[in-house]
């Protein structure tokens, strides 16, 4: 078997438990399954994570509740809790459903405000990055925007902060402001791009079926959706004539369909899974 460096097909080394969740979601999510800790190490080691790395993040993941233990017999099984499902169907949304150009944005903006004591870092922290997920961007201190309608409290649940945030839907810009200039305000236009570029050089020399496909297939999907998570689906009338995300998205779509089977075949063989009771 042909081992395999994340950093030679998905620039930096992923982290592991970036590759955790894309495997998850490629294997479990809507199945009602959890996977043996022993097969888990066995093809992260084709993907060069080393299994302490492996057990560290099934018992981070654990405790943010993030992936439920069970037991059978001596060995230990791990699946997806109820949180970690609404996180992975998201992202299969993202990947397969809403795609990377965003063609039908009717000029409004969704507007969050908040005001956070200075005290609280990891708050600040959680809050930004629900909302980068969600395709916000600031455009001021305190204030991020993201074109469209965005479900806002769905964004925000659990986080316990309703009280420190102002929430407005519908919003246009008016002169001074354009929407061209909120959108290169707000977001790191340059930067999305250099991504998906980033990724086209990355993948466009694969050809023929792979070997070890489903590594292949978990590094590609994990590369794919960290492009994803930076992109704030922007509009593409304000975004220039060679934007690359659709040609991105084509490749990975060509790509993700070739490594299926083979990956599929390769998972039925590698991986010890035991159907579990939903939450």
């Amino acid at each position: 078997m042909t081992s395999f460096d994340p950093s030679d097909q998905a620039g930096s080394a992923p982290r592991p438990q970036s590759l955790m969740l894309s495997f998850f979601g490629i294997h479990a999510l809507g199945r009602d399954v959890a996977l043996s800790a022993s097969s888990l190490i066995d093809v992260f080691g084709k993907a060069q994570i080393t299994e302490d790395a492996v057990r560290s993040t099934l018992t981070r993941m654990v405790k943010r509740g993030l992936l439920e233990r069970h037991r059978r017999g001596r060995k230990t099984y791990f699946g997806p809790t109820p949180r970690a499902t609404r996180v992975l169907r998201d992202g299969h949304d993202r990947i397969w459903h809403t795609g990377a150009v965003n063609r039908t944005w009717d000029g409004t903006w969704t507007l969050v405000g908040f005001s956070l004591p200075e005290a609280w870092r990891s708050e600040r922290h959680d809050l930004r990055s629900r909302l980068l997920w969600s395709g916000f961007g600031p455009l001021q201190n305190g204030l991020w925007v993201a074109p469209g309608t965005v479900d806002v409290p769905a964004v925000v649940a659990g986080l316990g902060l309703d009280p420190y945030l102002r929430v407005f839907q519908g919003a246009t810009a008016v002169a001074p402001t354009d929407a061209r200039t909120g959108l290169h305000t707000a977001f790191d236009v340059e930067s999305v791009a250099k991504g998906y570029e980033a990724f086209l050089a990355r993948w466009s020399t694969e050809a023929g079926d792979p070997v070890d496909a489903l590594v292949r297939q978990l590094l590609l999907h994990t590369d794919w959706l960290e492009q994803v998570r930076q992109d704030p689906h922007l509009s593409a009338e304000h975004l220039p004539g060679d934007w690359p995300a659709a040609r991105a998205e084509d490749l990975f779509r060509e790509l993700a369909h070739r490594y299926a089977e083979l990956a599929d075949q390769e998972a039925r063989s590698a991986l010890d899974v035991i159907t579990v009771a939903t939450s």
